[in-house]
């Protein structure tokens, strides 16, 4: 089966994790990876690891947005895959929350997610190729007791993948959510003794983001979910 090919990605919201997870998996594959962030400073090693560039935005400003991909067309070339990873939580019962952090998580979570396909799809549709997968969380499709923010910015980006996946699939643009149905592993958060592989592996993640990306045109998903072996839904 041919492979689709890409040259350049993006992923927004780089951090360690499943962001570092993929751009190190993009980097195998020959593919040049820019690196978003709000703080890019300790994105130095992976960007030296992975031979890939780093760059200061804020997602959910237009400003940064429309900086980051004028700066990517300026040298690094535009982005034919694009990752949105970033999401802001604010928890607590609903009369305490404070509105100003609600609103940050709608714009970090979702409007953000708009900014930028809004800018990588204008790049995109000129050559009918590109990829953009957005990442969602449980709180996709299920919102829990005391976290109404981050599941209202989570629905909300999900929507909009559900709504591009209708208008842009058809004009040759991949989009994709992937909803991570559980805890990550990470250093910071270790799987308990004795429950090997009752969190997400991020290079397992990852792996799902790459087949997603080569699926060939004739059988795309619009939406996969990827939880661990133990995880109740």
């Amino acid at each position: 089966m041919p492979t689709v090919k890409f040259n350049t990605a993006l992923i927004v919201g780089a951090g360690s994790g499943l962001s570092a997870a993929l751009a190190r998996v993009l980097a195998t594959e020959g593919i040049k990876v820019a690196l978003a962030a709000r703080s890019t400073g300790d994105l130095a090693g992976l960007a030296q690891e992975i031979g890939g560039a780093t760059f200061t935005c804020d997602a959910s400003k237009r400003a940064d947005v429309d900086k980051l991909f004028a700066d990517l067309d300026a040298g690094f070339g535009a982005p034919e895959i694009v990752i949105y990873n970033p999401s802001y939580r604010t928890r607590g019962p609903l009369i305490e929350l404070d509105p100003a952090e609600v609103e940050k998580s709608l714009m970090v979570s979702a409007f953000g997610g708009f900014l930028v396909a809004q800018q990588a799809v204008k790049r995109m549709l000129p050559k009918k190729h590109g990829c953009v997968v957005f990442t969602g969380a449980s709180a996709s499709v299920k919102g829990f007791a005391l976290s109404a923010p981050f599941a209202m910015g989570k629905f909300a980006l999900r929507g909009l993948a559900q709504s591009l996946s209708r208008e842009l699939h058809p004009q040759g643009i991949h989009v994709a959510h992937v909803i991570v149905d559980g805890g990550i592993k990470s250093e910071r958060r270790p799987e308990p003794p004795g429950k090997t592989a009752s969190m997400l592996n991020p290079t397992s993640i990852a792996a799902t983001y790459m087949h997603i990306i080569h699926q060939p045109h004739s059988a795309w998903s619009s939406e996969v979910e990827v939880r661990p072996w133990v995880e109740t839904f």
